[in-house]
């Protein structure tokens, strides 16, 4: 299976400079346009002007945690239908909860593969579009 990814805006949100460059490394390789946030406040300025197709946000981060980020994002009519993976180096069943109650639609434990988080993608990225 071939998937072609072109033209698809990914945000990852990381304060983890390794995380954001090697998540951008392998998305811009399969076609992927590739947006890049340090924070949730970082992130919420770019989501509008950016509208990406999916956002991959990380649960620790400074200022603004993944938890409230996601719920900023699924709490604006505009971006309500994005999906929202959660980015965490813990598998915790309290974290995949407290996820879902602020409306994330999956979980990805890092440190994730490129095949698990291109699987991921292709979840919510209907290939009849492409």
């Amino acid at each position: 299976m071939d998937d072609n990814f072109e033209n698809l805006k990914i945000m990852v949100i990381d304060d983890s400079k390794t995380i954001r460059r090697t998540a951008e490394t392998l998305l811009k390789k399969v076609g992927c346009e590739v947006i890049t946030a340090t924070d949730g406040f970082d992130a919420l300025a770019k989501i509008a002007d950016s509208r990406p197709d999916i956002i991959f946000v990380d649960i620790m981060m400074p200022r603004l945690d993944g938890y409230q980020t996601c719920a900023l994002i699924k709490n604006n009519s505009a971006f309500r239908k994005t999906p929202v993976i959660m980015l965490s180096s813990k598998d915790g069943l309290f974290d995949k909860a407290k996820g879902r109650i602020v409306g994330s639609d999956q979980y990805l434990t890092k440190p994730f593969s490129k095949d698990e988080l291109l699987n991921t993608i292709r979840q919510y990225v209907p290939q009849a579009e492409q």
